[in-house]
């Protein structure tokens, strides 16, 4: 097991975390939106992460109108996963109430953005509504997915955090900031997203291991049932979002024949797994962080569980 890092070390990675926040801070309207609407000649996700190569009997207007599709659900995932993010974090700050106050600004920092971050992305569905043809559906109550993820125990809701957190990072450096194709307004939008969800990630970790330091052996082995119950929770509805996102795609750009069909079904299904899971799971400093809390047969149930998850992935240039 990974040695808890001193307060001093701690007190110091809050404080920094802080620091960061403070010169990061931006305004939805000011800063990000500034009056501009979407414009539906544009890419809204890079090739990447939406996997269109893998359906090459596809025009370059369906591509792009696939990555309309898919941007749309990965701006709408983001905003339905900080639900329960910005509630966790506020419930975590409150071992702070009478104690650090530097980690306690940290986590209300933290819980303030990942609010600002949700209206950040009502913003976005609006604006992509009015650019794109009827039909589109996410119907996910994030209050219900929010309970749901909350039932789990403090280490494996951090664990998929620390994993969402890293893995935004990674598809902006290397594929959204780096796609000049891409409207300008859906780069902005991630590129301030992820200039938060920098010092994010950190705590999330700091959390990670405060929670894991508490844990007996017998915890952390449920700890790492709940981690892999949560996964298996994420996959379900990415299915349900892929399945309504080809129908979708297929009735707007279509037609097409029924092996183009499957071909787009299981793309999209890939494309969400990669995007939202594997991308994470692979992510290096996630990965070593896990290696240092579980031990090897709770890393070998991890990996068997993501097996079929990673199977028929492609990541090409998403991370």
């Amino acid at each position: 097991m990974a040695t808890k890092p001193s307060e001093t070390t701690a007190s110091e990675r809050y404080a920094h975390c802080i620091a960061l926040s403070k010169a990061a801070r931006w305004d939805i309207d000011a800063d990000v939106i500034r009056g501009r609407q979407l414009d539906a000649g544009e890419k809204f996700l890079p090739d990447g992460l939406t996997q269109v190569r893998r359906l090459p009997f596809l025009t370059r207007e369906q591509g792009r109108f696939l990555s309309q599709v898919q941007g749309r659900t990965y701006a709408n995932m983001f905003g339905l996963v900080e639900r329960y993010i910005s509630a966790k974090v506020l419930e975590l700050s409150g071992d702070y109430w009478l104690g650090d106050q530097t980690a306690l600004e940290a986590l209300v920092r933290f819980g303030d953005e990942e609010l600002k971050h949700q209206a950040l992305f009502r913003h976005l569905e609006e604006l992509t509504a009015r650019s794109m043809p009827d039909g589109y559906a996410f119907d996910h109550d994030p209050n219900q997915v929010a309970r749901a993820v909350l039932s789990k125990c403090t280490w494996a809701v951090l664990a998929l955090t620390c994993n969402i957190e890293l893995l935004t990072q990674s598809h902006y450096r290397q594929s959204i900031g780096a796609d000049p194709e891409l409207s300008r307004l859906y780069r902005d939008v991630f590129e301030y997203h992820w200039k938060e969800e920098c010092q994010h990630a950190v705590l999330d970790e700091l959390e990670w291991r405060r929670e894991d330091a508490r844990l007996t052996d017998v915890e952390r082995d449920r700890a790492v049932d709940d981690l892999i119950a949560l996964v298996g929770a994420v996959d379900g509805v990415l299915k349900v979002q892929a399945d309504a996102d080809a129908r979708y795609f297929a009735a707007v750009a279509g037609p097409f024949t029924d092996a183009e069909r499957e071909s787009i079904d299981s793309t999209v299904l890939g494309a969400y797994r990669w995007q939202y899971i594997v991308s994470g799971a692979e992510h290096p400093r996630f990965a070593a962080v896990l290696q240092e809390l579980a031990t090897t047969e709770q890393l070998e149930r991890i990996g068997a569980a993501l097996t079929p998850i990673v199977a028929g992935t492609s990541g090409d240039g998403a991370a």
